[in-house]
C-alpha cells in the first residue's frame, strides 16, 4: 500500500473482513449520559473476538499476506491484546505464530495467547525489548512480522471499528456524532479512527495515561517523542513511542489529546460495570474516563474536557483479571 491512507482503505478493509469479525454493538446508558451531561455512544469492542478491537487489524493483515508467506508463519510483539489477535488469526489460517510478550504481561492475556496455540517468548518490559525479540524470532523461523500498530493494513483494519460506530449511530438515530474519543497506545486505533473521522468531519480526541503520554507529547512537539512508560493500570497503552504512520495520520486528524490517571481509569471501569453492566479492562476505559468529564469549551487540554452533545466512545478491550476488577470495585463502587 504505497498511497496515502484514506477512508477508502478502511472501507476496503471492512469489505474484506465481512464475516470474519463480529459487528459489535453500540451501547447506550442513561446513567452515564446523566453523569457526562451528554449522550454517549459506547462502541463495545470488548465484545469483539479475543475481547478487543485488535482482532480487526490482525485478521486484515493476514488476509493481505500472500499465501506462500502466510504459510511460513507470523511473528509479533505485544503486551497482550495484539498478541491474542495474531494468535487467533494464525489459528484461523492454520499457520504457526510466535509472540514476544513482556515479562509482566497480565496472566489473563498470556493464557489467552497460549490457548490459541501460539508460542510465547518473554522479553523485558518495554515495547523496544519485545520488538528486538520479535525480529530475532522472525529471522529464526523465516516468518513474517505483523507489526502491532505501525502498518497500513493494521491501521485500516482497526479503522473499521470507528467506521462501524459512525454508521450504526446514523442508522439508529438519524444523526451523526459530534465527537469521537479513542484510547491511544501505539496509535493503530487512533490512526484508523482519524481516517474515518476526518473524512466525515467529526472532531477526534485521544485518551492516554498521563504516565505514558507518547501521543500527547509527540503532537505538542510536532515530531515523535520517546516516553519511558511509567506505572499505569492501562497495560495496553504503554508504548515507548507512537508509530511513524500512526503519528502522520494523527497529527493531521486529532483535535486534541487528553490524559487520564489511574483513579479516573478505575472509576470509569467501575461506573461502566455498575451502570451499563459492561466489563472492560483499564485501557478500554480510557476514552470513557475523558468523556465523563463532561462538555467544556474552556478547559480543553490534557486534563480538561471538550465540547460535544453526541459523543462516540471506543471501549477498546475487556481482557482484565477478576482480581483487579474486585480491587477496583472495592475502591470505587
Amino acid at each position: 500500500m504505497s498511497e496515502e491512507l484514506s477512508l477508502e482503505h478502511v472501507r476496503d478493509a471492512a469489505r474484506l473482513l465481512a464475516g470474519r469479525i463480529w459487528t459489535t454493538p453500540v451501547i447506550r446508558c442513561p446513567a452515564l449520559d446523566a453523569r457526562a451531561g451528554r449522550q454517549l455512544f459506547l462502541k463495545a469492542e470488548n465484545l469483539q473476538k479475543i475481547g478487543a478491537f485488535k482482532a480487526r487489524g490482525a485478521i486484515h493483515a493476514l488476509l493481505r499476506l500472500p499465501a506462500e508467506r502466510r504459510a511460513r508463519g507470523v511473528v509479533t510483539y505485544s503486551s497482550g491484546n495484539h498478541a491474542q489477535a495474531v494468535a487467533l488469526a494464525a489459528r484461523e489460517f492454520g499457520v504457526p505464530a510466535w509472540i514476544a510478550m513482556p515479562v509482566d504481561a497480565p496472566a489473563i492475556k498470556v493464557a489467552g495467547v497460549r490457548s490459541l496455540g501460539a508460542e510465547i517468548v518473554f522479553a523485558g518490559t518495554t515495547s523496544d525489548d519485545r520488538h528486538r525479540a520479535a525480529l530475532a524470532l522472525a529471522l529464526q523461523h523465516g516468518a513474517t512480522m505483523i507489526e502491532p500498530f505501525d502498518d497500513p493494513h493494521i491501521i485500516a483494519g482497526q479503522g473499521t471499528a470507528t467506521l462501524e460506530l459512525c454508521e450504526q449511530v446514523v442508522r439508529d438515530t438519524g444523526e451523526p456524532l459530534d465527537a469521537i474519543v479513542v484510547p491511544v497506545g501505539g496509535g493503530g486505533l487512533i490512526a484508523g479512527a482519524g481516517l474515518v473521522a476526518a473524512a466525515l468531519g467529526i472532531p477526534l480526541f485521544s485518551a492516554e495515561p498521563a504516565t505514558c503520554n507518547a501521543m500527547a507529547r509527540s503532537i505538542a512537539a510536532g515530531e515523535r517523542v520517546a516516553v519511558p512508560p511509567g506505572p499505569t493500570l492501562a497495560d495496553g497503552l504503554k508504548p515507548t513511542r507512537v508509530g511513524v504512520l500512526n503519528f502522520a495520520v494523527a497529527r493531521r486528524t486529532l483535535a486534541a489529546c487528553f490524559e487520564v490517571d489511574d483513579d479516573e481509569l478505575g472509576r470509569a471501569l467501575v461506573d461502566l460495570l455498575v451502570s451499563a453492566k459492561i466489563l472492560v479492562e483499564p485501557s478500554g476505559a480510557a476514552a470513557l474516563a475523558v468523556a465523563l468529564r463532561g462538555p467544556a469549551d474552556t478547559t480543553t487540554g490534557p486534563r480538561g474536557g471538550f465540547p460535544g452533545r453526541r459523543v462516540g466512545v471506543l471501549l477498546s478491550g475487556g481482557n482484565v483479571s477478576p482480581a483487579l476488577v474486585a480491587e477496583l470495585l472495592t475502591r470505587h463502587a
